[in-house]
């Protein structure tokens, strides 16, 4: 069997990938910069936007709406406007937006900016005419928002965010690496009949796996597109076109060098992504199960499938509660929810195509139910950055993995004895 190489072989190699993609970082940083003037140039500026979240809010006895939008030019911000404001979720608004005294900084992150909605665009997109579609067949405004959220990117209802991070299983209604990975080994079985038939007649001499994977590759490419590429996607279908050009050239691509390079040219192409906190705990659940794979790869396949989510779980669990602080008892059967979203998923597709959506509107009921009894368990940053030094040294010594391993198991042990 042929030995896989490292991506890069040399010093020289790694210098003359840094100094490439420096140099597209600059350019596309250059290129924010541009519209960053526009944006600021005047006290107000007339935009084009579309609402991504819209949610009620009541402050010092005011209530009103805020807005979450995306202008056409790619940059978030929040405003707020009257709490008469109908529902404009998916809608693309004219707005007069005042962001004149705005940094650079917030540009990039995100900032809120007061506005005047000029008016409604009236059409309906092709994402909104799906949502529609997704709404009709659930009598539950919470459980079409959940499907929402796997199917079109859309936002979950603001206090469902609450609920699947009691339930630790947040990661599962973000459309992320985990459901592109369904996605495309559900696309690539339903296409290999059809193309083997083909390809016994007509084309026997082309590498059937390459076309295949290209073609899902593009299918899955029109979804991101579709989807207006969410950071966590993004990153996803980053990986997988790099993994895929890496791995056709005979690299290794279990490795933290394929993820370090991925990252970085994501980044170079795409700046805001560095303000993403979904796009690094998405990096950050790649590296963990990378981490596993290169110290354990001697493990039978039967024992890695066993063990790897439990590893995760307790890995991620530092993030999840120094980030959302919510934990419960019920908190660690993610490890389950989630082995059961790979059959669940790719199900409840099937279901809405054949209009029998709420087949497991039930089930979905009772998690929510199940999620509304959280607790507050609070974890220092400093511990969590402790975890993040462990878990680098770790990459260079496998001797720290055990200490690893001991302090992530010591938080849940707190977690639970913060809510027993």
């Amino acid at each position: 069997m042929i030995e896989r190489i490292s991506v890069f072989q040399s010093k020289n190699e790694i210098l003359t990938f840094f100094v490439f993609t420096l140099f597209i970082f600059c350019y596309t940083l250059l290129l924010e910069y541009q519209n960053y003037k526009q944006l600021t140039q005047f006290d107000s500026i007339l935009i084009e936007a579309k609402v991504l979240t819209q949610y009620e809010k009541t402050k010092n006895g005011r209530t009103y709406q805020v807005l979450k939008l995306k202008a056409n030019k790619g940059y978030s911000f929040y405003t707020t406007a009257k709490n008469s404001l109908q529902d404009v979720t998916e809608k693309t608004l004219s707005l007069e937006l005042f962001a004149a005294n705005k940094s650079f900084y917030e540009y990039l992150s995100g900032f809120y900016a007061f506005s005047k909605i000029l008016s409604i665009e009236p059409s309906i997109s092709l994402k909104e005419k799906l949502n529609r579609s997704i709404e009709s067949e659930h009598n539950n405004t919470e459980v079409a928002s959940i499907y929402k959220a796997l199917y079109t990117a859309t936002p979950l209802q603001k206090h469902l965010y609450g609920v699947f991070s009691t339930l630790g299983v947040s990661h599962l209604l973000a459309i992320s690496g985990f459901h592109l990975g369904v996605l495309s080994m559900l696309l690539f079985f339903l296409l290999r009949p059809p193309y083997l038939f083909l390809q016994n007649r007509y084309f026997p001499y082309i590498h059937a796996n390459r076309d295949l994977f290209l073609t899902v590759l593009f299918l899955l490419l029109c979804y991101l597109v579709f989807l207006e590429a969410p950071p966590s996607l993004l990153r996803a279908f980053g990986m997988l076109g790099i993994g895929f050009i890496l791995f056709d050239r005979g690299y290794k691509i279990i490795s933290m060098q394929t993820l370090l390079l991925s990252v970085i040219v994501l980044i170079a192409l795409f700046p805001r992504l560095v303000f993403s906190l979904g796009f690094w705990l998405s990096v950050s659940g790649v590296f963990y199960i990378f981490l596993f794979l290169i110290h354990y790869k001697e493990l039978s396949k039967r024992k890695q499938f066993v063990l790897l989510p439990l590893w995760l779980y307790i890995m991620m669990l530092p993030f999840s509660l120094a980030i959302f602080e919510n934990f419960s008892l019920l908190h660690p059967l993610s490890i389950i929810w989630t082995a059961l979203f790979t059959l669940f998923y790719p199900l409840s597709i099937l279901m809405h195509l054949l209009g029998l959506g709420s087949s497991f509107d039930a089930l979905l009921e009772m998690l929510i139910s199940l999620g509304q009894n959280s607790h507050m368990v609070v974890l220092p940053y400093e511990y969590l950055a402790l975890h993040i030094v462990l878990s680098f040294a770790a990459i260079y010594k496998k001797a720290f993995i055990p200490l690893l391993t001991l302090c992530s198991i010591f938080v849940l042990i707190y977690a639970i004895y913060n809510v027993a």
